[in-house]
């Protein structure tokens, strides 16, 4: 765990926060000292962490709900980051999923306007609303997560969702470059096979065991495993000269 005072003061924003490696990324944020807006997802789950509220109750987290398929879901999360924010030193755009399995030919024009909208275009949209706030931050950086599926294509049903990783990471580095005269840096983390309900809803336990024999480290990873990457990429005390590069968290499955 970094220092409880790295990011004391800060601003933060993370999409895609209700659960999994957003959840993490939230909690290890909070507990270095930031306030955090936690976008949740389409809803603020009655079940969620007792963390959460805590952190709620002392004003330090504010947890929201937008649905980034919907038309206007990104501008309702952006109208709330206005609201509680007169700048913004931290993006972390994580929301996203595979959205199902599609085969290429079954793949149903909604099917891919849904995976393109929620993994890509909502990165876009997420970064242009929040320019404004970040540009007023104190050393702001982006970090936005890809995917091991990126880089190796992803298994079957999965190209859109992988081809739309490959996006965000092409997109980030010439972000990056674009973005340096105004001191923004902007990264990217890209989980491997990380044990959340992700895999539990697209993955058999027999294709994740398949896959855990090929990694160098011999497990899957956690949303605990993943989580530091970011807060490393989000702080210029650690990472300030580092921008326009994609960090692989995969325990070492991209070397075999």
């Amino acid at each position: 765990m970094y220092h409880p005072a790295l990011f004391k003061g800060m601003n933060v924003v993370v999409t895609g926060g209700g659960r999994g490696i957003g959840l993490e990324v939230a909690r290890q944020f909070l507990d270095c000292g930031a306030r955090v807006l936690v976008h949740m997802g389409r809803t603020i789950a009655a079940d969620r962490p007792e963390f959460l509220d805590l952190a709620a109750a002392e004003g330090r987290a504010f947890l929201a709900a937008a649905d980034f398929v919907a038309d206007g879901g990104v501008e309702r999360l952006a109208d709330v980051a206005r609201s509680r924010f007169d700048s913004v030193d931290v993006l972390v755009n994580n929301a996203g999923t595979m959205v199902g399995r599609f085969p290429a030919a079954d793949l149903t024009d909604e099917q891919y306007r849904t995976v393109v909208q929620l993994n890509q275009t909502s990165v876009v949209e997420m970064t242009r609303t929040m320019l404004p706030l970040l540009r007023k931050g104190t050393r702001p950086a982006i970090v936005n997560t890809v995917s091991i599926s990126a880089r190796m294509g992803g298994s079957p049903g999965s190209s859109i969702y992988s081809a739309t990783k490959a996006f965000v990471a092409t997109y980030s580095k010439a972000l990056a470059r674009e973005l340096a005269p105004d001191g923004i840096r902007v990264n990217c983390v890209s989980p491997g096979t990380i044990t959340t309900d992700f895999h539990e809803r697209y993955s058999t336990p027999e294709k994740l065991e398949a896959t855990r024999k090929t990694i160098p480290l011999g497990r899957l990873g956690t949303a605990e495993d993943c989580a530091p990457a970011y807060l490393f990429l989000a702080s210029h005390a650690l990472s300030g000269y580092i921008t326009g590069q994609v960090l692989e968290v995969n325990g070492g499955q991209l070397i075999c």
